[in-house]
């Protein structure tokens, strides 16, 4: 492929290209909230107990309740598909995609002070889809994934008997790999950008337990800038045209503020409601710098909540069982709607068993996801004449492990 100076008819050729692509972004189905077996037996709803190591990405302040040195890992798989029905009848499947995210965590109390710290290594964000190419939308999305890794060190402060705070930055590696036809039909011309960037933020957690029955939770994530580096290319059989490019381009990965009360009607139970905002607003517009000069691409999304509810309940020996409940609102407009994130509301189903010893600890979950049906109109439309027009469903099976080990 050619990386250097391009004649007029090129530069208009590929400047039109991009003008005539919509964006193949993300939207709240790349927002990867399970990050211990545990909390996603309980449905996530685990910002104010926050009682494992897991607290330093569920609540950072969680980690002084431990009282000694902690290790916890685990890992987190899921299997899913979107199903598609064009306006015009046509039916297609996405490939059934197959992920595992892990996560691991050490968290210890600095004995003789009210300070506790910890680390913990997860990814937060992540998806991969890929549509066969007689979908009806070719020149709107064929396939792409977004990969994205946190290594976050937290420091916590028993600031009085009823509040903790904690605190840590957090330190991110982010990749992705987008991929959409030129024309409508099966061929091999094809839009991909590739790229990858190194980018830091914070998470701050608050704990506050007035009373034994009641504690009440918030966490604030901060944005997080991604300048991707990489490359384009260009490809296109019907013009001879064969083009690759350095290129950047700028995303800002959303700040979330999570908030959660736990209530303890009895010591062998623990029930607990989250509600988490996620300021997807921050994908406005996406820059694509390159030698040829594309405006800015408008995405408009919004920003969206989900609410969480969980319970747990603990038997004899060590045992406890938990179960779950999500229900997510989706952050997509229309006019932006991309296949490569089939963003619908979702309803998500949760289930768990797990068991402490004196030195070990493990949990077991599984969770079922359903997205409604959602109807698309009004999306943009490629120069190729198609659009992301018709309706999508959505559903997942994931299973969540995690290990622990006192010391």
């Amino acid at each position: 492929m050619e990386n250097s100076r391009m004649n007029w008819p090129t530069r208009l050729l590929v400047t039109a290209v991009f003008l005539t692509i919509p964006p193949p972004l993300f939207g709240l189905g790349i927002l990867l909230i399970d990050q211990d077996a545990q909390a996603t037996a309980r449905g996530n709803a685990f910002t104010a107990t926050a009682d494992n190591p897991s607290a330093i990405y569920y609540n950072p302040a969680g980690i002084l309740q431990l009282a000694a040195p902690q290790f916890r890992g685990g890992i987190y798989g899921l299997t899913y598909q979107t199903s598609y029905q064009s306006p015009f009848g046509i039916k297609a499947d996405s490939r059934r995609a197959y992920e595992a995210s892990p996560n691991l965590y050490y968290a210890a109390p600095l004995k003789g002070t009210p300070l506790a710290f910890g680390i913990g290594l997860y990814a937060p964000f992540g998806l991969s889809m890929k549509w066969p190419e007689t979908t009806g939308f070719r020149s709107v999305a064929m396939d792409g994934s977004v990969q994205y890794l946190t290594l976050q060190p937290v420091i916590a402060w028993q600031v009085h008997r009823t509040l903790a705070l904690g605190i840590g930055p957090t330190l991110n590696y982010a990749r992705t790999d987008l991929k959409q036809g030129l024309s409508p039909f099966v061929a091999n011309d094809f839009f991909r950008f590739k790229g990858d960037d190194f980018a830091a933020g914070f998470s701050v957690g608050l704990r506050w337990q007035p009373v034994e029955k009641h504690a009440f939770g918030v966490t604030y994530r901060s944005a997080t800038t991604v300048d991707y580096s990489g490359h384009t290319d260009t490809v296109s059989f019907a013009s001879g045209l064969a083009l690759r490019q350095d290129a950047k381009a700028e995303f800002e990965f959303p700040q979330r503020v999570t908030f959660g009360w736990s209530y303890r009607p009895a010591p062998l139970w623990n029930f607990e409601v989250n509600a988490d905002w996620t300021d997807w607003s921050s994908f406005s517009s996406v820059p694509i710098r390159q030698a040829v000069t594309v405006p800015a691409i408008q995405l408009n999304w919004h920003s969206s909540w989900y609410f969480a509810g969980g319970v747990t309940r603990k038997f004899g020996d060590g045992w406890h069982g938990s179960a779950g409940y999500i229900y997510s609102l989706n952050s997509t407009p229309d006019a932006n709607y991309t296949p490569l994130v089939p963003d619908t509301n979702r309803h998500v189903f949760s289930i768990g068993l797990g068991r402490e010893t004196a030195k070990w600890t493990w949990d077991v979950a599984y969770q079922l996801t359903r997205g409604t049906s959602r109807t698309v109109s009004g999306s943009a439309v490629t120069a190729a004449g198609q659009s992301a027009d018709g309706t999508y469903d959505w559903w997942s099976h994931a299973l969540s492990l995690s290990l622990g080990r006192k010391f």
